[in-house]
């Protein structure tokens, strides 16, 4: 399956087996990526505790505002990305590394003593500078010392990562917001930091770079912003309820000519910051285009499985992490599998049948209600979509790199990078969009909404006049007469099977995503590729999807 050393590289002699040297840089790289990924996904349960700890006049915050410490933390990501291969050539793969996790501990640190909501963006976008750089750096690290042999294999073990993010941060995340405050979700970093660093000094070879390419930046400053711009105003929506506000629009309008202007720009250079020449390759454009609708998809539906647990079926932020186990689980199953197999058989004929466990999850997820059973539906659900994931992203990654020789390998996997991450913002939008629009449409839960405001601050003797101005809410307390604990329980249930609906129907939206992602799987190799991973080592510099 492998191709003949090419000349000048047959120094270069990897085993087939992962080694313990290959394993001992392994352990900083899935030291940092742990840390990076749990950060993502153990803000994710914080946020109703960010609305409360940072109400203004005593009034929570809207989680539109409170979404925007996940939101800085994405455009932070967008805004490194291009310039990571450029700064590892120029700097050194080790340095730039213990230069990110510095950011990132930092950032911590500094998001864990903010004294308003505002301080707490800020800083958490400057925990996304160093975050970015920690997977693609650690990616190119790992190849190095792993080779082109074993690229199956050195992705099941970056995959590690991918796995306890969703598995340990929601649980973790919930924990410490139960038992002890929403600063230790930051603090936790610190030591988990300083001991990445103290490693990755023992353990990381010294490099000499190189520079051997002029830094372009007409295109930085074109794409980097035209991203921040584009993925803001994309962001936007969910708060505006709307793809036409100006918020939206005139962000979103701005960062897209940017980005058509470098795209224009992008084939005049020699180095171009992001090499979209590299499209003329099959094999990564199928797979660019699989990594985006997946992104796109899967990242937007998997995102509201949680709020579902806690919104429909009233969890706590700790349980819903329990719950949502079940799908990292899964994926922890097949994950080294498909890892083993991509060395040995084609992509063509291990992605689509990840897919198809996907798909059939999702559309399953359209038949959840108020009451579904955990352990007899939603959970063994999660799983099965879990082992699809398992077997869908690390085999997608490795087909596209494949498909590239070793100068190329940097900026191919930096264009897929780029690929995935406004593939999963956009996809993020659209599910949010849809489920926000379907809970305020619905007018059950927009009267109870309203008369739970009003309630709190009118006087039981005039709470019979207030009831005129919500029929709704009105008919569902009437049978309750002056029980008023037994009718808050009836009116609360009574929402929460209007919100399932809501859940119900965007998950429809999610799995017709995911079925459309089906098309371009069928593209991949189905036959035996020859590997380039590695020709002309000495300018390889994979970036790995973050």
């Amino acid at each position: 399956m492998s191709s003949p050393a090419p000349a000048g590289a047959a120094q270069l002699d990897y085993p087939d087996k992962i080694d313990g040297a290959v394993l001992k840089v392994a352990a900083v790289v899935v030291l940092g990526a742990i840390m990076s990924i749990l950060d993502i996904t153990v803000v994710n349960v914080a946020l109703p505790t960010f609305q409360s700890a940072f109400a203004e006049g005593g009034q929570p915050l809207d989680y539109s505002t409170v979404a925007w410490t996940v939101t800085a933390y994405t455009l932070a990501l967008a805004a490194v990305i291009p310039l990571t291969g450029w700064a590892a050539d120029r700097f050194g793969t080790k340095r730039l590394y213990l230069l990110a996790l510095t950011l990132f501990v930092g950032g911590s640190v500094l998001c864990a003593v903010s004294g308003s909501i505002g301080q707490l963006i800020a800083f958490r976008a400057l925990q996304g500078l160093g975050g970015g750089m920690l997977m693609p750096l650690g990616m190119m690290i790992m190849t190095r010392a792993a080779g082109p042999k074993r690229m199956g294999r050195l992705m099941a073990i970056l995959g590690i990562p991918m796995l306890l993010g969703p598995i340990g941060g929601p649980i973790l995340g919930g924990w410490l917001i139960e038992h002890h405050s929403w600063h230790w979700i930051f603090l936790i970093n610190l030591p988990i930091g300083l001991l990445a660093l103290g490693y990755s000094l023992w353990a990381l070879p010294a490099d000499s770079p190189e520079p051997s390419e002029t830094f372009d930046w007409i295109g930085m400053l074109l794409l980097s912003p035209g991203l921040a711009l584009f993925l803001y105003g994309v962001s936007s929506i969910p708060e505006e309820g709307t793809f036409i506000a100006w918020k939206v629009g005139v962000p979103a309008t701005i960062g897209l000519l940017m980005i058509v202007g470098f795209v224009l720009y992008s084939f005049r250079p020699t180095h171009p910051l992001l090499d979209l020449r590299l499209f003329r390759h099959r094999n990564l454009t199928v797979a660019a285009i699989t990594m985006f609708l997946f992104a796109l998809a899967f990242f937007g539906g998997l995102l509201i499985v949680p709020t579902y647990f806690q919104e429909v079926r009233g969890e706590t932020a700790m349980d819903a992490g329990f719950l949502m186990a079940a799908q990292g689980l899964g994926a922890m199953v097949t994950m080294p599998i498909a890892g083993a197999l991509v060395d040995r058989l084609p992509v063509g004929r291990i992605v689509p049948f990840g897919l198809a466990l996907i798909i059939g999850g999702m559309f399953a997820l359209t038949q959840v209600d108020a009451y579904t059973s955990y352990w007899g539906y939603i959970l063994p659900v999660l799983f099965v979509m879990g082992l699809g994931m398992g077997a869908t992203m690390m085999p997608t990654m490795t087909s596209a790199l494949r498909a590239l020789t070793g100068p190329e390998v940097a900026r191919g996997s930096t264009l897929l990078n780029m690929i995935q991450q406004v593939g999963s913002s956009i996809g993020v939008a659209i599910i949010s969009v849809v489920l926000t629009n379907g809970i305020r449409g619905d007018a059950l839960v927009s009267q109870a909404a309203e008369f739970g405001e009003a309630s709190a601050t009118t006087p039981p003797a005039e709470l019979p006049s207030l009831l005129e101005r919500f029929p709704l809410v009105a008919e569902i307390l009437a049978p309750f007469g002056s029980d008023l604990a037994a009718g808050q329980a009836a009116l609360l249930q009574a929402v929460r099977e209007a919100l399932a609906t809501a859940f119900s129907n965007t998950f429809w939206v999610a799995a017709v995503l995911v079925l459309l992602t089906l098309i371009p799987a069928l593209f991949m190799p189905r036959h035996h590729e020859d590997i380039h991973v590695g020709e002309d080592e000495e300018h390889a510099e994979p970036v790995l999807l973050h």
